[in-house]
């Protein structure tokens, strides 16, 4: 008979195991991202985009240089979006709006062709996770506070511009420590997950939440579905979406209803904690997307509703009796 700790350490050495594969993978992006950004910076390049990118990011209450880990998150992910948060000196209120942006909208290409893949159009999925971040962000600026947008007046490079070496050991030192943290929690939700499989804990977990499917605008079929993209996000549970879409043969209308939810709010376990390290308060990294998954699903099936309701009922012609 198995020990009663065999599961758990099984699950330790797999889960540390995969934690430092997925931190060797990371690294490979994070490093370059955030070397390349510190060069932006130290040359001064990244001052001269204020002029032609500050209303675009002032009508979302971030500065001008929120552009660049924005761009790098919409096209390489969160990885790369927090290198080059971690180099830039922004503000913690200016890192939330940019987490909030970014847990909604990031890797749009790879994640648009899972989402098309498993039921619904990539233009659709992009659309719709583009303004959810827009809006949502716009939203809560006003809450967090306007003067977001303002550049911050801090710049851990403005003394030493004219020295680069000084500046370089400066970003190491910061790309190290925070290397580390990213590091501990990868390893740790690695294991947590490793634990949940172990014990089959997930499949209970989707009992559990199947009555309140409802509350988040989705249909009970689309429970396992939607646990999967909420765990382990669309990219890394990809494959099991879309073999259970094929498998369940699912309405158009559920699919679409579940990318809706899926493409906001996923990986809620994983994607919030990486950021965390920069000081960013857990309210704002769980609940704002999942607030604004339920509004745009329940607002997704309202208009499904409507649309069938305005739909004209086919009249079947009888022959007139011509006696």
């Amino acid at each position: 008979m198995e020990p009663l700790t065999q599961p758990i350490k099984t699950a330790f050495e797999r889960g540390a195991a995969k934690g430092w594969q997925g931190f060797l993978w990371m690294s490979k992006i994070i490093l370059p991202v955030s070397f390349a950004t510190f060069l932006l910076d130290f040359s001064g390049w990244l001052d001269r985009m204020d002029g032609w990118l500050e209303p675009l990011m002032g009508a979302i209450h971030l500065p001008a240089m929120a552009a660049l880990p924005l761009l790098a998150g919409l096209l390489t992910g969160i990885y790369g979006a927090i290198a080059a948060m971690a180099v830039l000196p922004f503000t913690v209120d200016q890192m939330t709006l940019m987490a909030v942006f970014l847990l909604i909208a990031h890797s749009l290409i790879q994640e648009g062709l899972v989402q098309r893949q498993s039921g619904c159009p990539a233009w659709m999925a992009t659309a719709v996770r583009l303004v959810a971040a827009v809006l949502t962000v716009f939203v809560l600026g006003w809450v967090v506070g306007p003067e977001t947008a303002q550049k911050s007046p801090g710049d851990p490079l403005a003394s030493v511009r004219l020295m680069f070496w000084p500046a370089m050991r400066g970003w190491a030192a910061a790309m190290a420590w925070l290397s580390l943290k990213i590091l501990f929690i990868i390893t740790a939700l690695m294991i947590f997950m490793e634990i949940l499989k172990r014990y089959r804990l997930i499949d209970r977990v989707v009992r559990i939440i199947e009555p309140f499917l409802g509350l988040l605008g989705l249909d009970r079929q689309v429970g396992v579905l939607w646990m999967t993209a909420a765990v382990f996000g669309i990219t890394y549970g990809g494959a099991v979406i879309v073999a259970e879409t094929r498998e369940r043969r699912l309405h158009p209308d559920q699919l679409k209803t579940l990318h809706v939810s899926i493409g906001i709010n996923h990986a809620m376990v994983e994607d919030p904690s990486l950021f965390l390290p920069l000081g960013i308060h857990p309210f704002w990294l769980w609940i704002p997307r999942l607030v604004t998954a339920v509004v745009f699903t329940q607002a997704y099936r309202l208009w499904l509703w409507m649309k069938k309701r305005h739909q004209p009922i086919a009249v079947i012609s009888m022959p007139l009796d011509s006696s």
